[in-house]
């Protein structure tokens, strides 16, 4: 989590270097050329101003919500956010490991799945031994879950 909350914090100390030091000069630059109409320049440091405008508050908006995750409201002996969980996939007798992250921190290649997704939502609330059931195209999924580390037991 406060690895989550470093890379927003820097995303928005870039974004806001951009937004206060470069643009101002991009947009008086374009502006010396003259007529603004057919200016293409402005226009796309004017368009680019307002993405970077956006997206910083979409990222302190997300940070704020960060905040105010209570770790004390995350359940012990249940599957919740920063949970580490081995379920076997009972279709394909294969154990697959999972943690349930927050979503931009989702990376499949890691096993990293969002509480968002469909098995992250799935597994959500579950204890050890509880077999969960995921539709899926063309069926349905079924996992038991074998082991759970809670985000209390991982210390982090």
């Amino acid at each position: 989590m406060d690895s989550l909350k470093k890379k927003l914090e820097e995303e928005i100390a870039t974004l806001e270097y951009e937004l206060r030091n470069e643009l101002p000069k991009e947009i008086q630059r374009a502006r010396a050329h003259g007529d603004l109409s057919e200016n293409a320049e402005f226009h796309a440091a004017k368009e680019r101003q307002g993405y970077v405008n956006a997206r910083l508050n979409q990222l302190r908006r997300r940070l704020g919500e960060l905040a105010m995750v209570d770790l004390s409201r995350i359940p012990r002996g249940r599957v919740g956010l920063g949970s580490e969980v081995v379920v076997l996939d009972l279709h394909k007798d294969e154990e697959i490991t999972f943690r349930l992250v927050a979503s931009e921190e989702t990376d499949l290649s890691k096993g990293w799945i969002s509480t968002t997704s469909p098995i992250g939502r799935g597994l959500l609330g579950k204890e050890e031994g509880d077999v969960v059931k995921f539709p899926i195209p063309g069926g349905v999924r079924e996992m038991e879950i074998l082991k759970l580390t809670t985000i209390h037991d991982l210390g982090t």
